[in-house]
């Protein structure tokens, strides 16, 4: 017996075939082919807050749809994608790795998709004396700031942004000794959040979310001041649900997901 949703299609068709084109045939079929599809994404960390929203609107649209996010450092999920998890999708926030996993044969030549670009700030409690607003990344320096967290610039592009940045202000050699590594970007986040950081330097899309805007105070990183954090999007090739992947980055890439990235404070990539 044909399952329910192949049916419904093949009934359609039936039905509509001699006055419907092949476009009509053609979203038929896809609709058939991701019906009660499952779409496993492994998504970079900063894009928690802003995929959450973008899955719970993909599936309100699609309720015969699941999007399951994992997530990580971007080259932590790399690592684990070239190593064989079954992911369907991959978000990064550094386009070069899916660009490897292009190189590699994970994903098709050509296939990755920017989504946008990150933008990193100084981030502090609400409580805190800390002067970013008018100091930015200068106030890292302070004696007052003992402890300043990142992510781990070893597989987290944020936090060689955050480096960079540090850096090009000429406060790294200062700062260095009070810095402690996140795993990625939102558990940087959270160490300022709980307290045992009194600094970080994270991704805005973080410092707006619902959980932390209330939380605490930012100012924005001079985007000059470190390279373009260019995030990236691949369907990979062991996807088991490929047309149902495709089908949810062209939504992500949409109006309504581009509202959402948007908001999050993601610039939208040179065209």
């Amino acid at each position: 017996m044909r399952p329910p949703a192949i049916a419904a299609a093949c009934a359609f068709l039936a039905v509509a075939g001699c006055r419907s084109g092949p476009a009509d045939a053609d979203r038929a079929a896809q609709a058939a082919a991701t019906a009660g599809a499952t779409i496993r994404v492994a998504a970079a960390s900063d894009l928690r807050f802003a995929m959450d929203e973008l899955v719970a609107s993909w599936e309100a649209a699609n309720p015969d749809r699941t999007v399951e996010p994992v997530y990580g450092s971007s080259g932590n999920a790399f690592a684990q994608i070239a190593a064989g998890a079954p992911f369907d999708l991959y978000f990064s926030a550094d386009a070069a790795y899916p660009r490897r996993l292009e190189d590699e044969g994970l994903a098709e030549r050509g296939a990755t998709r920017l989504y946008g670009n990150g933008q990193i700030v100084v981030w502090v409690s609400a409580e805190s004396a800390i002067d970013v607003e008018a100091r930015g990344i200068a106030a890292l320096a302070d004696a007052a700031v003992q402890t300043v967290a990142i992510a781990n610039p070893e597989h987290a592009p944020y936090g060689r942004a955050a480096v960079a940045a540090m850096r090009s202000a000429g406060v790294y050699d200062a700062v260095a000794p009070k810095i402690v590594y996140g795993e990625n970007v939102s558990q940087a986040a959270q160490f300022v959040a709980s307290g045992n950081a009194d600094a970080g330097v994270i991704a805005l899309a973080l410092a707006l979310a619902p959980t932390l805007a209330g939380k605490g105070r930012y100012a924005m990183v001079p985007s000059a001041s470190y390279p373009p954090i260019e995030q990236g999007a691949v369907v990979l090739r062991a996807a088991r649900n490929p047309v149902a992947a495709e089908a949810f980055l062209d939504f992500t890439l949409g109006p309504q997901g581009r509202r959402i990235l948007d908001r999050y404070g993601y610039l939208r990539p040179a065209p």
